[in-house]
């Protein structure tokens, strides 16, 4: 079954890229972009808004589209994932949900950290990568 997904791309003042450590299947242990699937009838802003507070705290402004992927998911599902440029408007981050860790993370970080599979590449793709 396909299903369908959205993800944050959110950059601080500083260029550095939120990522959190996801706590739950797939991807347990590494580093992506917040974000999940949609729940029935959201849409994808109202969903990414959603996400990214349940698991950052923050609230989001949602901008364009960078991309879209597709991932392997749970039970031989396939996540279909549209990934948008957000910007924060209120908070500060602090891991929730599904999120074991949250923080800001410059080039150096992605290139150590372990990321899921395909985000790295994705985000050069998109030319959205941290300067």
């Amino acid at each position: 079954m396909r299903v369908n997904c959205v993800g944050a791309i959110i950059f601080d003042a500083s260029d550095r890229l939120l990522l959190i450590k996801r706590g739950r299947p797939p991807g347990l242990g590494l580093w992506s972009i917040p974000g999940g699937r949609l729940e029935p009838g959201e849409t994808d802003a109202d969903g990414l808004r959603r996400e990214v507070l349940e698991e950052t705290a923050l609230r989001v402004e949602i901008g364009r589209l960078a991309g879209t992927v597709e991932r392997p998911g749970l039970g031989g599902d396939t996540y279909v994932i549209h990934d948008y440029l957000a910007t924060v408007v209120a908070g500060v981050p602090v891991a929730g949900d599904d999120a074991a860790d949250v923080r800001w993370c410059d080039a150096g970080d992605l290139v150590r950290l372990p990321l899921s599979e395909g985000l790295l590449e994705s985000l050069k793709d998109w030319n959205v990568l941290p300067h």
